[in-house]
């Protein structure tokens, strides 16, 4: 049944081919994957905000805010026993860190349980009231969308990716009703090549989704009223870009220490206690951290300036301004710390939203510290929206993404001005202190760095150095007596043997050169193996990618090199020439 389906599927593929080039077809198949991806940001938002009502308004019992201690732990609980139970073939993995891995080294096949998979343990981990967002996981269920349907038609590396891309933009622009956005933040973030041709089936995407989504979210995620920016409030927007810019770093510093510490926890039950019971007390002390915090954000903006401190154990005290100064501050400092341990007990998220309440909570800290001390009168929701783009900027390194999606959720357009220079700042500052975001590190840690890079070094990081050893060339033994060997020798299509001794272990190699000089003075009675092998000056392992093996190649002048495991154990040789041609087979599948 399986084969007749994929007969069928090349057979449709071939005659679609025939009438329309993928090209041109790219066009519709964009659209395809925006309606469905712009469904699918609708189902996570609907089934999110359904739980989260339901556990805040309709759940009614005199002990119910206890339950606050518990239910994060329950939804991460829940996401991970749904992982686990329902997820067995393929793996499961969180953020946009592997999407671009997936970009780089998987020619962006992203598994295709995915494109639900994300939406449910997303909606469990946010409606439980997990602190994290939930643009990440519908930008990588927009991606699986596009990828998949790339696939299932039969279009090279580079559609596929567009496809991906397509999708990726299209889950933002359906979760923010931000076409521009959705488009932005697929060429900043995730094409490793941007070409104008690439723009076309963006656009179409992200559009697309914007209407599926708009009909059912007709409401305006945030609501900005304003008059626009004046002149004497600029030195304070670069006050708030400093201090996002330098938050930055502190977010870079938590994440590394909560991620090494919960990867000490091998159980993943104990993960969940610890992590949940520790958001759990978070939330309950502070009620803004709980799931992705736009009800506070939104009531700043509206000018209830005690939006962050109400319905907390402090609330009696929020008619002190220092107070509420000092509460919110707080709240900034562990708004990253509840995210990234959701994130490390098993939860599903991204950073994107919490980004943005950080932001947004920096802006009013400034702007409702300075105008309490009487040194200037700032508007206070002006600076909630501009904290809100530098922050993206920053924690992401994706500056044009800050200002156009803030711009576009917000209806705040006339402040593009400090909306572009509390960005930039802020993402100099951040980029002077690493050249790469918080997605891009792991892979550069991994050696998998290849999104910005050129397209060599895309395409050989794209081949698994698995698939190119050769295995089935004589072996030699260091026992060996050479004489013993010399008819195996001269009918093997190498001038370097591997030599190995009893225990499999690699010894070193023999050169065809050494043993015909042995031949031709006649003496090959009495010379063992062992006393004309050589231990080369470059060995690689599994452990090494084939940019590496490349570059000792390289730089020793080798034509071949032996790969070993950990122990030493000899598993085979890997030559250019197998090297060269497998990149030019990817290269040629890159660019059909």
């Amino acid at each position: 049944m399986y084969i007749r389906f994929v007969s069928f599927v090349d057979q449709l593929n071939k005659y679609r081919q025939s009438k329309i080039s993928n090209r041109n077809f790219l066009v519709f198949a964009a659209v395809f994957v925006g309606i469905f991806a712009g469904l699918a940001a609708s189902l996570l938002k609907g089934i999110t905000h359904y739980i989260q009502h339901f556990l805040q308004s309709e759940l009614h019992w005199q002990y119910k805010y206890y339950l606050y201690l518990l239910f994060p732990a329950i939804g991460i609980l829940l996401s991970v026993i749904y992982v686990k139970r329902f997820i067995r073939k393929g793996k499961f993995e969180m953020g946009l860190t592997p999407l671009l891995y997936t970009i780089s080294k998987k020619s962006s096949r992203v598994e295709a349980h995915n494109t639900y998979s994300q939406i449910i343990t997303a909606a469990i981990t946010v409606g439980f009231g997990g602190s994290t967002g939930l643009e990440a996981p519908i930008a990588t269920s927009g991606a699986a969308i596009g990828s998949n349907v790339g696939r299932f038609l039969g279009l090279s590396y580079r559609e596929i990716t567009l496809l991906l891309a397509c999708g990726a933009a299209a889950g933002i622009a359906g979760a923010f009703n931000s076409p521009i956005a959705g488009i932005v933040f697929a060429i900043e973030i995730l094409l490793p090549e941007f070409s104008i041709p690439a723009f076309i089936p963006l656009l179409l995407s992200a559009a697309t989704a914007s209407v599926v989504a708009r009909l059912f979210y007709k409401e305006q995620l945030f609501f900005l009223v304003t008059e626009g920016w004046e002149m004497k409030a600029l030195l304070f927007y670069v006050v708030l870009a400093v201090i996002v810019g330098l938050y930055s770093f502190y977010f870079t510093k938590v994440n590394k220490l909560i991620k090494g510490s919960f990867y000490k926890i091998k159980n993943p039950y104990y993960k969940i206690a610890v992590g949940g019971l520790m958001l759990g007390l978070l939330v309950f002390l502070f009620p803004s951290l709980y799931g992705e915090g736009y009800i506070t954000i939104n009531s700043l903006l509206k000018g209830d300036h005690t939006a962050v401190i109400n319905n907390s154990i402090f609330s009696q005290f929020s008619d002190l301004p220092w107070v509420v100064v000092v509460f919110t501050v707080v709240t900034v400092m562990l708004k990253s710390v509840a995210t990234l341990v959701t994130l490390a007990a098993g939860g599903n998220g991204g950073t994107f939203a919490p980004s943005l309440i950080i932001g947004g909570l920096l802006g009013f800290i400034i702007a409702y510290t300075v105008n309490i001390l009487g040194i200037a009168e700032l508007n206070v929701a002006n600076f909630i929206v501009a904290g809100m783009a530098a922050a993206l900027g920053a924690v992401m390194h994706a500056p044009l993404t800050g200002i156009f999606l803030i711009a576009e959720i917000t209806g705040g357009y006339v402040l593009m001005v400090p909306l572009m220079i509390t960005t930039a700042i802020a993402y100099f500052i951040s980029r002077s202190g690493s050249k790469y975001s918080i997605y891009t590190q792991p892979l550069v840690d991994a050696g998998h760095l290849s999104h910005h890079e050129d397209k060599d070094t895309t395409v050989l990081n794209m081949m698994s150095l698995r698939s190119l050893i050769e295995k089935d060339q004589l072996i030699l033994m260091d026992t060996d007596v050479l004489s013993d060997r010399i008819t195996d020798i001269l009918k093997s299509k190498r001038n370097v043997i591997p030599v190995v001794n009893n225990e499999q272990i690699f010894q070193g190699v023999v050169y065809i050169e050494t043993i015909l000089s042995h031949l031709a003075e006649k003496s090959t009675d009495s010379i063992f193996i062992s006393d004309i092998t050589h231990m080369p000056a470059e060995v690689a392992s599994l452990t090494n990618d084939v940019k590496e093996v490349l570059k000792k190649m390289e730089q020793e002048n080798l034509w071949v090199m032996p790969i070993v495991d950990y122990a030493g154990t000899y598993i085979g040789l890997v030559s250019k020439t197998n090297i060269f041609n497998k990149y030019r087979s990817m290269l040629s599948r890159q660019t059909d």
